[in-house]
Order: structure tokens, then sequence, then C-alpha cells
């Protein structure tokens, strides 16, 4: 299986292969158990009945998940998908996976996924942290259907998905993700910067104090 350079860079890149050499990612895309998967705008790639055990990376397109009525998030290239169904038992997936641009994702089944993390530290804790990042923003998204201020949600998002004290995206696929315009984000911006919550440096949004943006919830 042969990827592009940046497809390569991408993987590289993603929650569970975050730094790993280029040799074990040609390794990984040369064993049995890894798949590539192509969508079209609008297919659904996932539903409760029509699902894989597999962990999903997404390579290119735009991917939206939904639990019912309502949107979960917004997938862009090098997020992870599939993760809820890979050690469950449970006859229907989760959530609904529907491709919003086309593009394609490589598949991981079960027992790549189970090989790696026996064998690979850096994927065993690279998953963990994953894992642990999902809880985390799962259940700051439920918060946040109680509390549906746009600063709160904001602050929701950036500690759950804050690495290392910051969170890079661009402030047009940050409103998507929240499902705000982008005037209610710049105006949430602007409440929590003057506040000293936050600093924004271009693309990047530094978090000084995570303790004290967790007082905005």
């Amino acid at each position: 299986m042969e990827l592009g350079q940046m497809e390569l860079e991408l993987l590289a890149r993603c929650p569970l292969l975050r730094g790993a050499e280029e040799d074990l990612l040609r390794q990984i895309l040369s064993r049995d158990g890894t798949e590539l998967f192509s969508f079209s705008a609008g297919q659904v790639v996932y539903s409760p009945r029509q699902f894989r055990r597999c962990l999903g990376v997404l390579l290119s397109g735009q991917l939206q998940v939904t639990k019912g009525t309502l949107a979960v998030s917004l997938l862009e290239p090098g997020e992870l998908f599939g993760a809820a169904a890979l050690y469950s038992d449970a006859p229907e997936f989760a959530t609904t996976i529907t491709a919003k641009r086309s593009g394609r994702c490589l598949l991981l089944g079960q027992e790549l996924v189970d090989e790696l993390i026996a064998a690979q530290p850096l994927i065993r804790e690279n998953y963990l942290r994953y894992l642990t990042g999902r809880i985390r923003f799962l259940s700051s998204r439920m918060q946040s259907l109680a509390q549906p201020g746009v600063e709160g949600r904001l602050a929701r998002y950036l500690l759950a998905n804050g690495q290392a004290g910051s969170v890079t995206c661009p402030a047009a696929q940050l409103a998507r993700r929240l499902g705000v315009s982008r005037a209610s984000l710049y105006r949430a911006f602007d409440a929590l910067e003057k506040s000293g919550l936050i600093l924004r440096q271009g693309k990047t949004i530094l978090i000084p104090n995570p303790s004290a943006l967790e007082h905005v919830l």
C-alpha cells in the first residue's frame, strides 16, 4: 500500500501514530489488516447498523459525526474515528459518520491495532492519551447542551483539545466545530482574552492557566 509523502506526514501527526518514524509507518502500511477506503460527499461511512471494527485515520475530505439530530463533531484530515466499536461487543455503532466532502481514510483492523499496542510503547501511550481526550471531549459536549454559551463551549473545547497549553486551529474551522458563527466566536475570543484566560498568536490559542479557564464552565 502506497501513500504520498503528504499523507505519510499526516499519519505521523495523527493521534495514534504521532512521533512514529517513517520506517514504522511504512511497516504498518504493509501489514495485513490495513485498508484504504474512499468515500464521496454525502456517503454514510459508518452508521449504527453498518460499521467495521476498525480504527480509521482520515487522510482527506471531511466527516460529520452525529447522534440522532445532534452534531457531535466534525472530523478533519489527521483525526481518528471508529474507536467506539473497536473493543465493544455492542451490536450497534454509537453514532453516524457522514462524508461532508469526498476523500479517503486508512482503516486499521482490530487485530493489527492489538499487535501495535502490544509491541510499540509509543503507539500504546498515544492511544491511551487519545481515549482520555475523547472522554473529556464527550463529557464537555454533553455539558454544553445544558450550558450553551459560546464562551463556555470555547473553553471546553480548548481544555479538551489543548496539548502543552495550546490549541492550533483556524478560526473558521473552530467555528464549525463549535457550531457557532465566526462573529460569535470572535466575541468569545475577545472576552476570554480580556480576562487573561487565553492569548491568541495567529492560529494558535495559548492557555496560560487551564485551571482558571475551567471557571468559565
